[in-house]
């Protein structure tokens, strides 16, 4: 069997959403100190719809970080902000046909970049949240991502 899924590798061979955008409604940014990858997320939203009508990544760190991140912005692209906030890294794994044990924390920093931008689009127009924007949402059997 192969490392990768063609959908891994093609997400990270062709990024979709790649790019910085100048004038976002949300910037999320989040990293991983143990391997290095850092995601920066920019949502464009539609303040009547509450839509995610654009969305652009800027990913430094391995293809699974590149591919997890094009995946992340393909599946919340189109979608309400709040559809955005119930993505999962289990659904972005399953989207790209499974990610090694090694790199579940990637899909994990997908998940939460998404989370950074919404949060960040609510802190800019005054929205208010409740705690599980910004807890943990209890997947660290999986990731390590918390230790």
């Amino acid at each position: 069997m192969a490392l990768y899924s063609k959908e891994v590798m093609d997400h990270f061979q062709n990024p979709r959403n790649v790019g910085k955008m100048e004038d976002a409604d949300g910037v999320g940014e989040v990293g991983n100190a143990k391997c290095g990858d850092i995601m920066r997320m920019y949502i464009k939203v539609d303040p009547q719809t509450q839509v995610i009508t654009d969305v652009k990544f800027n990913t430094f760190g391995c293809g699974s970080a590149i591919a997890t991140s094009s995946m992340a912005t393909e599946m919340i692209k189109g979608k309400k902000v709040s559809e955005a906030l119930e993505l999962s890294n289990r659904a972005v794994v399953e989207a790209l046909g499974g990610l090694p044990a090694q790199k579940i924390h990637c899909s994990v920093l997908a998940e939460e970049a998404v989370r950074a931008a919404v949060k960040d689009y609510y802190d800019r127009n005054g929205i208010s949240y409740g705690d599980e924007l910004t807890a943990c949402k209890g997947h660290c059997d999986t990731c390590g991502h918390c230790e």
